[in-house]
């Protein structure tokens, strides 16, 4: 019962248990439709009780679920009672009721989170129990990667339902790279039509001498996109989409040469990327390839009814520009002195563009310099160097520190890791994790929106290598991101061990292929591989 993740604010145990059973009735007040229609679902499809639709918890005989909504609580709030009436959860909107809900099925125990009944004798108990709880903070994110390889529809579902299990409540989907472009749009075809696939993958990290050599690729189309979205504000998910610009561009340009510096290059040679790393081809500074992204932008609005929208503006290489007589005339015309400056120019087109339509943009913490629209938001990833200068600045900033919380990182720095990458980043470390920076005061710590973990794909082949980077710290990770902990040091990590010993049947259920705490099956591993580890602790600025 006290095995919760993440854990909660208040917890008070009493004697006794509420029974789930045939004749048990699920009713949903004003409000909590949604959530009643969810949660009969999947209590249904785990238990085989039909939990029919009750009018009032007092209706029953103290072995049914209630769900309302309670204005004196916060957005995301919620409160568990379960007594001898039933189980009620109050919240102070459908999220907060939704977000009880989860912690219900948590108490019911592994079994809850099948997708069909194991077929034996079983009691459905919930313990009695007072739960208050409500998150730190508003973003509670997890960024995937399905421009480096392709994750198919169903599995970006399904990582959905595994982010609502833990209470994150971000989607942040890097849809374009320079190794694939996954969105449909219309006026663009050959944005999937080209962009979408490429004829080989570098195998490992950049320096491995292994390739894969077969087209790799995929795309979703315009309704896979609004189904997307659709599943996810079912489960009080917002899902903010990254369009990378001015770099990591490369995809696009192969399908429209027209869009790279064709005074410096071929561009009409260059097709989607197969290796890792940063590309040299990123766009031209012209007016027509402003009015291209314009157009993928206005649709990118139409599928994404979000407040923000991701632009990236991270690692743009400058060579060619710095070769290119339009790009330095464009510096002169502009003013703005050199390359630096042209990509500040090139943002803060953006920024204003989406600012007129009632959209904020954020993007990684490269888009500080040369200043930005006063609504514009910051990912910071370089350490947490960006997102305290943008919070000082009077910014908005999600916390996504590299050396900290990019779960694309080794987690031992053992032989048997698949891949090794980056620094070790094992379980503890994340639970130790601290998304506001000591630096800032109380008023600049108002910024932090929250945090975000990201998985970064480059030698993510498929989802089961997915499974084992995100997990089991993404489960340290929520924690981090929902619950009031206190400083790092002083994190009780041996009881979040003993809750995790309870999590890992919930993981199993769900048929994650997480990393065990004894380290990868023989499945797991990839001997041979070529990584980028890098020794030592990482620093924590």
């Amino acid at each position: 019962m006290t095995e919760l993740i993440p854990a909660p604010r208040s917890v008070v145990a009493a004697s006794g248990e509420v029974r789930l059973t045939a004749h048990s009735q699920l009713y949903a007040g004003t409000g909590a439709e949604g959530v009643g229609h969810w949660l009969r679902t999947v209590l249904w499809q785990a238990t085989g009780l039909p939990l029919r639709e009750g009018r009032e918890l007092d209706d029953t005989d103290g072995d049914g679920i209630g769900l309302r909504l309670d204005p004196e609580l916060g957005p995301e709030e919620y409160r568990l009672v379960s007594d001898g009436s039933g189980v009620l959860i109050k919240g102070g909107s459908a999220a907060g009721v939704f977000w009880g809900a989860q912690t219900l099925r948590q108490l019911l125990g592994p079994d809850a989170y099948r997708r069909a009944p194991l077929g034996r004798d079983r009691t459905w108990a919930v313990p009695h129990v007072t739960i208050e709880d409500t998150p730190r903070f508003r973003w509670r994110g997890l960024m995937l990667d399905v421009a480096r390889h392709f994750m198919p529809k169903e599995g970006v579902l399904r990582y959905l339902d595994l982010m609502a299990a833990h209470k994150l409540n971000v989607f942040h989907f890097h849809l374009t790279d320079d190794q694939g472009w996954r969105v449909e749009i219309e006026r663009y075809p050959k944005l999937t039509e080209v962009g979408s696939w490429r004829a080989r993958t570098k195998f490992g990290h950049r320096a491995s001498p292994l390739w894969e050599e077969k087209p790799h690729g995929g795309f979703y189309t315009q309704d896979d996109i609004r189904e997307i979205v659709a599943y996810a504000a079912e489960r009080h998910i917002s899902v903010v989409p990254e369009i990378d610009v001015p770099g990591h561009s490369q995809a696009a340009i192969a399908a429209y040469p027209e869009l790279g510096n064709t005074d410096v290059i071929d561009t009409t040679s260059l097709s989607v990327w197969d290796n890792w790393g940063i590309s040299h081809n990123v766009l031209a500074p012209t007016d027509n390839t402003l009015r291209f992204y314009e157009g993928v932008f206005e649709e990118v609005l139409g599928l994404f009814p979000g407040e923000f929208i991701h632009i990236g503006g991270d690692e743009c290489a400058k060579e060619q520009w710095r070769e290119s007589p339009t790009a330095q005339a464009r510096i002169e015309e502009l003013g703005v002195g050199d390359e630096d400056g042209l990509q500040s120019w090139f943002v803060r087109h953006f920024d204003k563009w989406l600012t007129a339509r009632g959209r904020r943009l954020i993007g990684w913490d490269e888009i500080l310099e040369g200043g930005l629209a006063p609504g514009a938001a910051v990912s910071s990833w370089r350490g947490y160097a960006g997102g305290i200068t943008a919070a000082r600045a009077g910014h908005d900033v999600v916390m996504c520190p590299q050396e900290q919380v990019y779960l694309d990182h080794r987690q031992h720095g053992g032989a048997d890791e698949p891949v090794p990458i980056g620094y070790v980043r094992n379980l503890e470390d994340v639970f130790r994790f601290s998304p506001v920076p000591v630096e800032l005061g109380p008023e600049e710590a108002l910024h932090v929106l929250g945090t975000q973990a990201n998985l970064w794909t480059e030698v993510m082949e498929d989802a089961g290598r997915v499974d084992y980077q995100a997990f089991p710290r993404l489960a340290a990770f929520a924690e981090v991101a929902w619950s009031a902990l206190p400083a790092p040091a002083e994190r009780d990590f041996a009881d979040f061990e003993r809750r995790m010993t309870a999590h890992y049947g919930r993981l199993d259920a769900l048929g994650v292929g997480y990393r065990p705490p004894a380290g990868p099956h023989p499945w797991q591993r990839r001997p041979g591989v070529i990584g980028r580890p890098i020794d030592g602790a990482p620093p924590n600025v």
